[in-house]
């Protein structure tokens, strides 16, 4: 009989650790067996924590096709599926097979510098490129090949629909169904003025166009690049491409999941 492994990520709460324990127990009664690691025949990914937690396990075991569902024991828990006191629900369903899966799309930013290496960084929710220490940047911006504007500000951020409902939604972005396959630029303290034009509000891009990036480096300082919640700090850029990436990630859904009611009773 083949073993049935799941993983399990968490972070350091006393919650989470709590909520860990009692999962693993309930698992290995059920006949599953229980890893920390991702192994081979590893068949699902359970994340215990809030959103934060959720992105950093999608990244730490890099973006593997293996489906994820999340237990919150945090704040938000946007992308969680499940409470805490729901471990024996979510144990019936997942081996009765009364689930589905939802893939989302997720983005990634090329940089290349000018001695011409390549960085290759992913993000589910949004890729941020910024000024280092909170100085202004100067972006030249072009979409699918044609130049769009200078950008001047603190930075853009650039989200695919799973992120939609987060840094960009502070920013005064649209929030975006799932099932759209579709970029969000949305600036970050733009500046519109007689010196500097740029856009303030954000643009929808399909899947297929690439967003092309030029610093244009007036000062010595750095540009930050952050995916989700990892940062990179580059002094050399000669251009960024920011696309969709093949990578994918598959959350856990039960019947009763929907996404506007997601929506509703976390925002309203």
């Amino acid at each position: 009989m083949k073993n049935r492994v799941i993983t399990i990520h968490t972070n350091d709460t006393p919650a989470s650790l709590k909520t860990k324990k009692l999962l693993a127990k309930k698992l290995e009664v059920s006949g599953f067996i229980v890893s920390e690691s991702l192994e081979g025949d590893s068949e699902l990914i359970v994340c215990i924590g809030g959103d934060g937690a959720f992105l950093e396990g999608i990244h730490k075991f890099d973006f593997p096709e293996i489906p994820f569902i999340g237990i919150n024991t945090g704040h938000l828990g946007f992308f969680q599926e499940i409470n805490p006191n729901q471990l024996a629900d979510f144990i019936f369903h997942y081996k009765t097979g009364k689930y589905r899966l939802q893939t989302y799309s997720t983005v990634k930013a090329i940089v290349t510098t000018k001695d011409n290496q390549c960085f290759e960084h992913t993000g589910l929710n949004e890729i941020v490129i910024r000024g280092e220490l909170c100085r202004s940047v100067h972006l030249n911006i072009s979409i699918g090949g044609s130049f769009i504007e200078r950008f001047s500000g603190d930075g853009i951020l650039v989200s695919t629909p799973a992120g939609s409902t987060s840094y960009n939604y502070s920013l005064g972005g649209a929030i975006v169904d799932p099932r759209l396959k579709l970029m969000q630029l949305t600036p970050i303290a733009p500046m519109n003025t007689t010196a500097y034009r740029s856009f303030t509000s954000s643009i929808l891009l399909p899947s297929d166009l690439s967003l092309g990036i030029i610093p244009d480096y007036e000062t010595k300082h750095g540009i930050k690049i952050t995916t989700d919640h990892l940062e990179y700090t580059y002094n050399d850029i000669d251009h960024i491409t920011v696309e969709f990436s093949h990578k994918i990630v598959n959350l856990l859904r039960f019947e009763t999941y929907d996404f506007w009611t997601k929506v509703k009773s976390k925002f309203l």
